[in-house]
Formats: structure tokens, sequence, C-alpha cells
């Protein structure tokens, strides 16, 4: 009797320390993330199973990322981003910065109206940047949305490396329900390998310094080789069978001169050894057909969507236009 109840006693230690051993998840798959991190960048795991553990699930993340914007067709993408209220506050914006606006633009070589297009479209330059806790978003894109976990998760690996370089207050921080920060909406990666100290202040702020913010936008398309004076995406005619240039692939693979062959001609002059590729978007009348050039594919670069180039293409000569005429 004496025996069973002691082999029964170290069967319950043992159930015991094996709990204590092996902490509770908080979140499904964390433990293992937590060792990823901890092996590539030598971290404190408890300090990450902390932080991990003040991080909240939000459903309505989940919500807003199975209906993107991106979805809508072009028509009534556009509506969204090309109102007299976003040209409006952007062409006011332009001005009132004026000076530090076109100090970037001179600096990485990108046009100004390009620059704000995108703030614009981002953020309403600054005015809209999120309001969830980009640990609670990125936690939950990367535990519990299976189709894009994995990239969430290296978003929120990229996260806790940015907090220790920027000395960022994890917990405090905000920004889109996809993890994206500041005025130009950078996630954490772009952030780490993209933004910029421009006011020289020995932190790159992507939330209160609008010189940062704005310059890591100028730098981002730099980088990804955008061309100075160069169009960025021009209508098209189409008389042919263009299935097999409607491949989905963004990148300039054949030439002006190669899509005129195939029935797809500029509606502008272009140089016959200019590349471009085919953009059809699903205007109110029916389908627009568009060459997109280097600067639209940089833009893509930013955003993937084509609707999204198109919209800040669009924006930004509207910008222009705007600014001119005032």
């Amino acid at each position: 009797m004496k025996k069973v109840f002691l082999s029964a006693l170290l069967l319950l230690i043992s159930t015991w320390s094996a709990a204590i051993e092996q902490p509770t998840e908080a979140h499904p798959g964390s433990e293992s993330f937590i060792a990823e991190v901890v092996e590539a960048h030598a971290l404190d795991a408890q300090k990450l199973r902390d932080l991990l553990a003040g991080g909240e699930y939000r459903q309505s993340i989940i919500d807003a990322i199975t209906r993107p914007a991106e979805g809508k067709p072009w028509h009534e993408y556009r509506q969204i981003f090309l109102t007299g209220r976003r040209i409006g506050e952007g062409k006011t914006f332009w001005r009132e910065h004026a000076d530090l606006v076109n100090q970037i633009a001179g600096e990485y070589a990108i046009p100004p109206e390009v620059i704000l297009a995108i703030a614009g479209v981002e953020t309403s330059y600054g005015r809209i940047t999120g309001n969830y806790r980009v640990l609670d978003a990125l936690i939950t894109l990367g535990f519990y949305y299976e189709p894009r976990g994995a990239f969430f998760r290296g978003e929120l690996k990229e996260l806790v490396r940015l907090a220790g370089e920027e000395d960022i207050a994890l917990t405090e921080v905000t920004g889109s329900y996809a993890g994206a920060m500041g005025l130009g909406q950078f996630i954490p990666s772009s952030y780490r390998a993209y933004a910029v100290d421009f006011d020289t202040d020995g932190k790159r702020d992507l939330w209160g310094s609008r010189a940062d913010a704005l310059a890591s936008v100028a730098n981002y398309l730099h980088v990804h080789k955008w061309q100075p004076g160069a169009a960025i995406a021009v209508p098209a005619t189409v008389t042919g069978d263009i299935s097999k240039v409607l491949s989905g692939n963004l990148k300039p693979s054949h030439t002006v001169a190669e899509l005129r062959a195939m029935g797809v001609s500029a509606d502008q002059a272009l140089d016959d050894d200019t590349k471009a590729s085919v953009i059809r978007l699903d205007g109110i009348d029916g389908p627009e057909y568009w060459l997109g050039l280097q600067n639209f594919y940089v833009i893509t670069r930013y955003n993937r969507s084509p609707l999204y180039a198109m919209a800040v293409t669009q924006l930004s000569q509207a910008l222009r236009a705007a600014y001119v005429r005032d």
C-alpha cells in the first residue's frame, strides 16, 4: 500500500514538474516561434514569452484582411482615393511643407507629387495612421490566419528586432490591421530596410518625424530603381488577343515594339525599346488598358496591387495639377 501511494505521489510530482517546465502557450505555435527567434537572434526567451502573452487576438483584424479594398473593381477603388478632399488636403500639405517635400524629392530624385500621393493613399498625409496595436495585429495574423501566417510571423520577428534598434515600446505603438506603421505605413521588415533618419536626430521615427517619414517613402522608391523623368503608366489601345501578356506579372517584360506587334499600342509616344507590362482594369464603362512602365512596377513594390499603383499614379497627377494651378 505504501509503495502504491509512493508511486502515485512520484507520478503527481513528475506531472507538476512537467507543467512547470513546459509553459502554456499564449497563442498557438508561439513557443516554437520563441525558440526560432531565440536561436536566430539570441534574444531572451522569457521576455519574448511575456511580450506575446500581452498581445491579444482581434477578430476585427481577421475580418479586415479578408475583405481588403484591393478586392474592389477599379472604378470603385478609384473613388476611394481620387476625391476632392484628398486632392485638396494634399495640395495644402505640399504648400505648408514645400521646402521639406522639395528637399526630399531632390535628394532622392523622386517627384514630390509621387511621394505625397503615397502618403495620401496610405494615411491621408498622416491623418489616419491606424489604431490597432501593431503587436496585436501581427500576433493575430501570425498565429491565427493560416493563409499568410508564416509571412506575418516573419514580420513579428522583424518588429521585435526593430524595437531594440529604434527603442520602440511594442505594447504602445499603433498602426494598420496588417501591422503597417507611420505616415507611410511601413511593415516592420520595410521599416528596418528602408526607413531613414532624414532629420539626423539619431532615430528613424516614422510617427513623430515628418521628415523621416516622407524621406523613407522616397528612399523606398529610390532603392527599388525609380527612373527619374520617366513616365509611370500610359493608356493603351488593344486590337489583338493579349491573353498571353495578361499574366499578372507586373514587371515590364515586353518592349513597346513587341506589344504593338501583338495588338497593343500606347496612346502616347514611347520608344520602341521601352519595356512595359499590360494592365487591364475594370472601368465603369468596361475594361481600361494601360502600359505599366518601370516606375509603375516600382510603386507595386510598395504595394503589389496594380489598383494601388494606378491610384497613386492618378492622385500624383491630380496633386501636381492642383499645386501648379494654385
